[in-house]
C-alpha cells in the first residue's frame, strides 16, 4: 500500500477546474465511442468505458460507464508499457490493441485501445477505453458457455499497434477483424475506439494549453491527495479486526459442481487487505479471470463502501491491498478459459459487502442478483446474407439497505450504465419478437426494506435454425438478505418448443426452431431488516402496483389486506405480534 506525502502545492480553485475539465474529457471520449461504434450492444447498451491519465498510467479522469473496465485500464496500460519495453518505445500517433485475458483480467470480447499523449514532445499522458466485440473468433458465435480453454474463446491480441506514428496499420487491423463473423461491425468499432483515444487526446492537449504544463501537474497531484485522504477518512472510521464471508456459483458452465469464493477481509487503522485465499482454484469451465480484473471487482466492492459519489483517480485505492492465490478462479494462466470471468467476480462484491456488514452497516447492502444473466440468439439470415449475434445481459433485483429499499430491474453491479436495447430496434435487427418484458411479482428478498425485483422476458424465434445460449447464476447462492431480511427470488427460464419444455439457466448454441418461445426470469435483491417490521403503507402500494401478491403480503410481512388493497389492521397488528 502506497502513502503519499499529503501536502497541497496548487490553487484550490484551478485544482477544481482541472478535474472536472479532465472528467468532461473523459465523458466526451465515451460519447464519441457510443456515436460512431457499428455494434447495439456499444451504441445502445453502452458496454464500454474510457479514460484519460497522467504519464505514470494513473487516472485523471474516467467517464461514466462500465465499472468493471475502469477498475483496471491503467493496469492494461503499463502492461503495455512494460511489455514493448518502456515508455521510450511510444511515439506520438501511436495507437495500440489487445486484449488478453492474462494481461487485461476480462474476457476476449473485451476489446482495449489505447494511445500515447505528446505534447511538444514530451509524452504527458494516455488515453484509453475498453468496448465489448460481439464476436471474436470463438469457438461458438461470441463467447462460449462451455470452454475449456481461452484458445475456445477467440483471438487472442497482444499489445500491438493499429497506428503506428498516425498511420492506420490496414493489415494488422484486417487481420483482427477477419477472426471475427462480424467483420463490419468489428471493423467499425475498433475505428470508433480509435476516435476515442483521438479525441481524448485532442481535450488533455487544450487543458494543457490552457493551463500550462506544470499547473497541471500540480493539479493532478492535488486531486490525487485529495481523493487518498477522503478514503482514508472514511476506512479509518472502521473498527479493526477480521471479517469473513462466503459464497458458491452455481457451476463452471462445463460440470456440476459449485465454484466457491471466499473472502477474507482485514481492517487495521483505515488499512484492508482483502484476501480470496481459499477460493476455488481454477476451474474447467469459463468462471475464471486474470488478477486484473479481480482487483477491479475488489476496488468497485470499496468504492462502493467508503466513497461511492465521488470520481475515482490516481490518489484512489492507496489504502487497499488485494490478495488472490495464483492459478485460482481470480488469478487465471494461460490456458485457462475466462469467457464468463463476471459470474464469481460479482459475487466477490456482494461477499465483501456480507463480510463487513457489523463492521459498517450504514454503508453496505443485501445482496444483488449479482450476474449478467446473459442471453445470446445468432445465426444466419439467408435473405440478408448476414450472420447476426443478440448478447444482451438482463436486469435484475439490488439489495436493500439501511434506509431504503433496493432498486427493481437494474443492471448487476459489475456493469454499471449499460442499458436495455430497446426492443424497437432489437426487433429489427434480428429475427426474434419479444412478447413480453414486465417486473417479476414476488421477486424480492422480504424485509423492512425489501430487495428489488427482477423481470420476466419472452422472446419468440421467428426463423428456423437459430441457436440460443443462455448463462444464468446465482441460484445455489442466490441475493442474500442482511439484518434479518431474506432472500430475493432464484433466476429461472422456461424454453418451450413444440416439442418439449425445459428448465435452463446455462447453454451453449442449442439449436431452437422457429416458433420457439424463451421465458427468461432474473433474481431479485435481498432484504434488509425484519420484514415485519416494514411500512404497512409500503405493503400496500407494492401490492396495488402488482409487485407482491395477497399472499405474499401476509405471508412475508403479515398484513392481511382484501383484493382492493385496504388494510384490516386489527388482524395485521394480531399477526405482526404473535
Amino acid at each position: 500500500m502506497n502513502k503519499s506525502n499529503y501536502t497541497f502545492i496548487g490553487n484550490p480553485i484551478t485544482t477544481e477546474i482541472v478535474r472536472n475539465a479532465f472528467i468532461s474529457a473523459s465523458k466526451e471520449m465515451n460519447e464519441c465511442l457510443y456515436r460512431s461504434s457499428y455494434s447495439p450492444i456499444i451504441y445502445e447498451s453502452k458496454d464500454c468505458a474510457a479514460g484519460i491519465f497522467d504519464e505514470n498510467a494513473e487516472a485523471v479522469g474516467l467517464s461514466v460507464g462500465v465499472p468493471m473496465f475502469l477498475g483496471n485500464l491503467e493496469v492494461t496500460i503499463k502492461a503495455t508499457t512494460e511489455y514493448i519495453g518502456g515508455i521510450e518505445n511510444y511515439h506520438e500517433g501511436d495507437v495500440y490493441i489487445m486484449n488478453d485475458s492474462y494481461m487485461t483480467g476480462a474476457h476476449l470480447n473485451d476489446m482495449t485501445l489505447l494511445s500515447p499523449i505528446f505534447y511538444k514532445g514530451k509524452l504527458v499522458g494516455f488515453t484509453a477505453n475498453r468496448a465489448h466485440w460481439l464476436d471474436v473468433g470463438s469457438k461458438n458465435m461470441g463467447a462460449p458457455m462451455d470452454s475449456t480453454e481461452i484458445y475456445q474463446e477467440g483471438i487472442r491480441i497482444p499489445p500491438i499497434k493499429v497506428m503506428d506514428r498516425g498511420v492506420f496499420k490496414y493489415d494488422v487491423a484486417d487481420m483482427i477483424c477477419r477472426n471475427s463473423r462480424l467483420y463490419r461491425s468489428a471493423m467499425g468499432d475498433m475505428n470508433a475506439q480509435i476516435a476515442a483515444c483521438k479525441t481524448g487526446e485532442n481535450r488533455f492537449i487544450e487543458i494543457l494549453e490552457r493551463f500550462g504544463y506544470e499547473t497541471i501537474r500540480e493539479s493532478i497531484h492535488d486531486i490525487f491527495i485529495q481523493s487518498e485522504l477522503m478514503e482514508k477518512e472514511i476506512s479509518g472510521t472502521f473498527p479493526n479486526g477480521e471479517y469473513f464471508a462466503e459464497g458458491y456459483l452455481d457451476n463452471d458452465g462445463n460440470s456440476k459442481d459449485p465454484v466457491k469464493v471466499k473472502v477474507k477481509v482485514t481492517i487495521e487503522d483505515g488499512e484492508m487487505t482483502v484476501d480470496l485465499d481459499g477460493s476455488s482454484p481454477a476451474v474447467n469451465g469459463p468462471t475464471n479471470c486474470g488478477l486484473a480484473q479481480t482487483i477491479s471487482a475488489v476496488r468497485m466492492a470499496y468504492k462502493m463502501i467508503v466513497s461511492p459519489s465521488a470520481p475515482v483517480t490516481g490518489g484512489s485505492f492507496k489504502h487497499l491491498e488485494v490478495l488472490a492465490p495464483k492459478r485460482s478462479i481470480f488469478a487465471a494462466e494461460e490456458p485457462t478459459p475466462c469467457g464468463w470471468y463476471f459470474s464469481h467476480l460479482g459475487l466477490l462484491i456482494d461477499l465483501v459487502a456480507e463480510a463487513l456488514q457489523d463492521a459498517c452497516p450504514d454503508r453496505v447492502s443485501a445482496a444483488h442478483y449479482g450476474d449478467s444473466m446473459v442471453i445470446y440468439f445468432s445465426g444466419r439470415d439467408e435473405e440478408k446474407n448476414l450472420s447476426y449475434l443478440y448478447d444482451e445481459a438482463t436486469v435484475g433485483g439490488w439489495g436493500a439497505h439501511s434506509n431504503d429499499d433496493g432498486s427493481d430491474a437494474l443492471i448487476n453491479v459489475a456493469n454499471g450504465v449499460y442499458k436495455n436495447i430497446p426492443v424497437e430496434v432489437f426487433e429489427n435487427n434480428y429475427p426474434v419478437m419479444i412478447n413480453r418484458f414486465q417486473l417479476r411479482q414476488n421477486s424480492e428478498g422480504s424485509g423492512k426494506y425489501r430487495g428489488g425485483l427482477g423481470v420476466v422476458k419472452e422472446y419468440e424465434t421467428l426463423l428456423e435454425d437459430i441457436k440460443l445460449s443462455l448463462w444464468f447464476e446465482r441460484s445455489v447462492t442466490p441475493a442474500w438478505g442482511i439484518k434479518g431480511g431474506n432472500a430475493g427470488a432464484k433466476p429461472h427460464n422456461i424454453v418451450k418448443t413444440k416439442r418439449e419444455q425445459l428448465e435452463l439457466l446455462k447453454v451453449d448454441a442449442m439449436p431452437v426452431e422457429k416458433g420457439t418461445v424463451v421465458t427468461i426470469q432474473t433474481g431479485g435483491g435481498g432484504g434488509y431488516g425484519n420484514p415485519l417490521e416494514r411500512d404497512i403503507e409500503k405493503v400496500k402500494f407494492d401490492y396495488i402496483q402488482g409487485y407482491i401478491t395477497l399472499e405474499r403480503a401476509e405471508k412475508e410481512y403479515g398484513v392481511i389486506m382484501d383484493g382492493s388493497g385496504n388494510v384490516n389492521l386489527e388482524k395485521t397488528l394480531k399477526l405482526r405480534n404473535s
